[in-house]
């Protein structure tokens, strides 16, 4: 009788270590966030070659949606923290702290991260998050972060300022030097495009080419880094937006693109589930085998994977 339940044991113990291996899809993860970054607007493009090579090689959908209303740090909140408005409090453009109080918040107050939840399961790994809207560093709980940086860019019109350069300082030496678990890369400049030129504008559609330029740099320095066959690359926006601006509730500025490729990910892949805005960072702490805690409500979208 011992016996039987000792190969029981190990049969448990075995398949349970199974489940969990399997259950990691890759060993690192870059999140490139496009601020304003409207489904229909790239959906009618043509000059992004790189991003096209994503969508053709990996899984999306053009028609992820925001939390409302669709402005800028409700939705980045809304995808670092796996929940909608209502649970984790910030409900206006640039909320620097929760405007109702969050219904969870961890060690170092604030509501659950994609970074929280990495800092805590595995307290070892490198990640890093580089932005060029302030607005941004309120929502990620720098503090479990290993390396943060704002960079002002567009902001600063006091110096010379290229997208391309900013990808260059800011993700493509950090990917080399530091090869992280998670790296998130935000641009901001999509979103200045569209409020003094337009979405749907001409100058709309040539900073989204110069954005495509940086995602192959970003591309290429997985390569030279030795990791890009095991990492996944996440890429989505937080609203869209109607000629100079967002914030209502029209599709063209709820509905934002989500592009998963690399390692382990289905080709040619269009998920048809209706997905919302908290389901990114469920899908990315999925990618990892993570634990996602009960304050989320964000689900993964594991059909992407083969």
């Amino acid at each position: 009788m011992k016996k039987i339940a000792l190969i029981a044991s190990i049969l448990l113990t075995v398949c349970c270590f199974g489940a969990s291996a399997r259950s990691r899809q890759a060993k690192h993860v870059v999140f490139i966030g496009i601020d304003g970054w409207a489904s229909y607007c790239l959906e009618k493009s043509e000059n992004v070659p790189n991003i096209r090579y994503l969508i053709e090689n990996g899984s999306y959908t053009y028609r992820k949606r925001a939390v409302m209303p669709s402005a800028s740090a409700i939705n980045w909140a809304s995808i670092f923290m796996g929940a909608p408005t209502e649970l984790h409090g910030y409900y206006k453009w640039n909320s620097q702290v929760p405007d109702i109080p969050s219904a969870a918040v961890n060690e170092r107050g604030i509501y659950p991260t994609i970074f929280s939840l990495i800092r805590e399961q595995k307290p070892d790994a490198e990640t890093g998050c580089v932005y060029n809207w302030n607005g941004v560093g309120y929502v990620i709980d720098t503090m479990a972060i290993s390396h943060h940086v704002y960079n002002p860019g567009y902001h600063d019109k006091s110096k010379p300022y290229s997208v391309l350069d900013y990808t260059k300082k800011e993700a493509v030496d950090y990917i080399l030097a530091k090869k992280p678990y998670f790296f998130t890369f935000y641009i901001g400049d999509l979103d200045e495009a569209g409020h003094n030129k337009g979405w749907d504008s001409p100058g709309y559609y040539a900073c989204q080419s110069e954005i495509d330029k940086c995602v192959g740099m970003v591309i290429q320095a997985l390569k030279d880094a030795g990791i890009y066959d095991d990492t996944i690359i996440v890429m989505t926006g937080d609203h869209g937006g109607k000629n100079k601006g967002h914030g209502g509730f029209t599709l063209q500025e709820l509905e934002s693109p989500f592009i998963v490729f690399g390692k382990n990910v289905k080709k040619g892949y269009e998920i048809t589930d209706p997905m919302m805005q908290y389901d990114v960072t469920s899908t990315i702490a999925y990618i990892f085998g993570l634990k996602i805690p009960a304050s989320w409500v964000g689900r993964p979208m594991k059909q992407i994977f083969r």
